[in-house]
């Protein structure tokens, strides 16, 4: 058993013989990153949330999360809405050691793209990902490169005169798969008249395809993404709108005032992503209140790990399920 697990189990036994006594506890512990890192353990909260004691969660400010989630809960789910990317956020990263598709893949490996193409956006891929993930290079030396891949990313798969009609086979034959936990997510959203925006550099065609066949897309969800345009035959011409990519998702924010303004009466935000990018994405909201920001680390980990818990109040490192931000909706909703 490692020191996370051995102060975790500590905690957990304690709990039960000193609930009412027990206010904070915090562990420190070297996990051979490039800092030691503040893991929580247990506090009033944590008993609340036992989730937030699993041994993927990270935080570099306990404290704040619990005041910002009190903050929330006092205020009610009539003054909440929650924003989450989706590939890699609300889908799964992998599963048992195999990565599963994003928007953008589950089109690119269907029988619509031509071999010739699908090898081309392969190339792209295997060039412009390192990149993406590369916690050496500033968002400012990424941006013009994340653009280029998404542009030509684009113009191949416009080349492929794919149709509409198409991409409800395209969904059920690919290996998609929504994080362990989603239906209740989803639903608890729904029964609770909170907004969901999902806010993706994907392809948004393809994935509310992927969350209608989950039995999910419920009224209260609306998407920001890179949709295709049909011609009257239904095949596909061009995309619409302005291009969105991993790290212009704040032009994405401003340029749906509309979508915000309308949410302006629900000014604390629960923001989902698993990027850097994906912070920005609350930028649009009128007047907030509170955000608690809750990252998926997928990949790397121990090498992006000091920016996302200076960027996420809450970081899940090789999570594949939606435990905690259920935890966290279960919490907001009790009286």
């Amino acid at each position: 058993m490692g020191p996370i697990q051995e102060a975790h189990a500590a905690a957990v036994r304690r709990s039960g013989e000193e609930r009412c006594l027990y206010k904070s506890s915090l562990a420190v512990v070297d996990l051979g990153v490039s800092s030691t890192l503040i893991v929580y353990l247990q506090t009033n909260l944590a008993i609340e949330i036992p989730a937030l004691g699993n041994t993927s969660v990270r935080m570099r400010d306990p404290q704040r999360v619990e005041e910002t989630l009190r903050c929330m809960q006092k205020a009610g789910l009539n003054t909440l809405q929650v924003i989450s990317d989706f590939d890699m956020t609300l889908t799964r990263f992998a599963r048992n050691g195999k990565r599963c598709p994003t928007s953008h893949n589950i089109l690119e490996i269907s029988k619509m793209i031509s071999s010739e193409c699908k090898e081309k956006l392969k190339d792209l891929l295997d060039k412009y990902y390192p990149i993406e993930i590369d916690s050496s290079k500033t968002i400012e030396e990424k941006l013009p490169l994340m653009v280029e891949w998404w542009t030509r990313a684009h113009a191949l798969i416009m080349q492929q005169k794919i149709r509409k009609d198409q991409l409800t086979l395209a969904v059920q034959e690919s290996d998609a798969m929504l994080r362990e936990g989603y239906q209740e997510f989803f639903d608890c959203l729904n029964q609770h008249s909170v907004p969901l925006l999902i806010f993706s550099a994907g392809l948004g065609d393809v994935l509310e395809e992927v969350v209608r066949q989950a039995g999910v897309f419920h009224p209260n969800v609306k998407v920001i993404s890179n949709f295709m345009d049909f011609d009257e035959t239904g095949v596909m011409t061009s995309f619409k709108g302005e291009l969105i990519h991993i790290y212009n998702k704040r032009e994405g924010a401003l340029l749906n005032t509309g979508h915000f303004e309308e949410l302006r009466s629900r000014p604390n935000v629960l923001l989902l992503g698993d990027s850097l990018g994906d912070l920005t994405m609350a930028d649009g909201v009128q007047e907030v209140e509170k955000v608690l920001k809750i990252g998926f680390l997928n990949d790397k980990v121990d090498e992006r790990l000091p920016s996302y818990l200076n960027s996420y109040d809450i970081v899940l490192l090789k999570d594949e399920t939606m435990e905690v931000p259920n935890a966290i909706l279960d919490f907001l909703v009790a009286d």
